[in-house]
């Protein structure tokens, strides 16, 4: 079980309090938006206001006790006391400042470490348990039924926000508790823009339509991106398709545990760059999914993370030639012994709708 390892990760006399709703979703399963968990070496407690709390106490495994939460200060600092902690790990890349300086103020008798516990947290995270691979791929199916449901819908005439809704819609029919983020579905110029908004723009024949959604399960994201063709292409935009098409191919080739990340990046970039795009593609190549969208590990020229097995990664390598149109192709894969195993499964060589 996740606690447990975080558990045996901490040293005597550590206390680590996690109050983001992620990360105690994690360690729990149970989705609160107001819960704290405090984990030593031998113990862990879990608060949750009266909202929650039933169903909490029902559900809620590995944890000593479950109790509601009032204030940090009635509920959460005696136990602190209680459990000896000398020393307080905060989540320091999930608080701000202000929240820091309270909870510092809070356990005076402790020294508050707000960086160990964001690096604990991470690495425990971003190796992915049986269970959790089968609901980030759950949810990946449920969006790819719902992406082929859409696809005779786009066509000229269809407007981007319709569309969208139109497939978030049918992803949350299909089974997702939630999206994973706000869709994207833009089409002809707008598909420049790598994270442009979906607006009351018609699509019109010859235009590159991109998608770029998930569907969530469990807590746990799905990711994918494809681009899609209406009625015909140029020379010029089938020759920048099938570039990216290869360079995510070869992302996806050279997934193996002990990369780096800058080092998958590089893979991708360089066939890009040897095809005369390389100053269009400018975001890193991918990233970890998991209970948020975007987590560890990431890929990009600034990574030293390290692959590893049950590592889960996207491979989205992307040209976006402003003014005239773009191209993303987006997979997950899960990091195996000898190299990786898509979570993917929608086709990618073009096609003209």
């Amino acid at each position: 079980m996740n606690i447990s390892i975080l558990k045996s990760q901490l040293a005597l006399g550590e206390a680590a309090l996690l109050l983001s709703e992620e990360n105690t979703r994690y360690f729990t399963s149970f989705p609160s938006t107001n819960a704290a968990l405090l984990v030593t070496k031998d113990t862990a407690l879990y608060w949750t206001d009266s909202r929650y709390l039933e169903e909490a106490q029902r559900t809620v495994t590995g944890c000593d006790d479950v109790l509601e939460l009032k204030t940090l200060k009635d509920s959460v600092a005696p136990a602190v006391v209680s459990c000896g902690a000398k020393s307080l790990l905060l989540e320091g890349a999930r608080i701000t400042v202000k929240r820091y300086e309270t909870l510092r103020a809070l356990f005076p008798s402790c020294t508050v470490d707000a960086d160990r516990l964001d690096t604990l947290v991470d690495h425990i995270r971003a190796v992915k348990t049986d269970e959790e691979v089968a609901a980030v791929t759950r949810a990946q199916r449920i969006a790819e039924t719902a992406l082929r449901g859409l696809l005779p819908e786009i066509r000229p005439g269809a407007v981007e926000r319709e569309l969208q809704l139109m497939l978030d819609v049918a992803m949350l029919r299909g089974g997702a508790e939630a999206l994973s983020f706000d869709t994207i579905l833009i089409s002809g110029s707008n598909t420049s823009k790598p994270h442009g908004v979906p607006t009351d723009k018609k699509i019109a024949r010859g235009d590159f339509v991109t998608i770029d959604f998930g569907a969530v399960v469990r807590g746990y994201h799905s990711d994918m991106t494809r681009t899609f063709a209406v009625g015909e292409v140029s020379d010029k935009m089938k020759q920048v398709y099938d570039t990216v098409l290869a360079a995510q191919t070869a992302g996806l080739a050279a997934l193996f545990p002990g990369k780096t990340g800058k080092e998958i990046d590089t893979v991708s970039r360089d066939v890009i760059a040897q095809a005369g795009f390389g100053e269009c593609f400018g975001h890193g190549l991918g990233h970890g999914v998991g209970v948020e969208i975007h987590e560890n590990p990431v890929l990009n020229q600034r990574s030293d993370w390290v692959l590893q097995q049950g590592h889960i990664v996207t491979v989205e390598p992307g040209i976006y030639l402003p003014g005239e149109f773009g191209v993303r192709i987006e997979d997950m894969a899960l990091i195996t012994p000898d190299g990786c195993r898509s979570l993917t499964d929608f086709e990618k060589d073009l096609i003209i709708l």
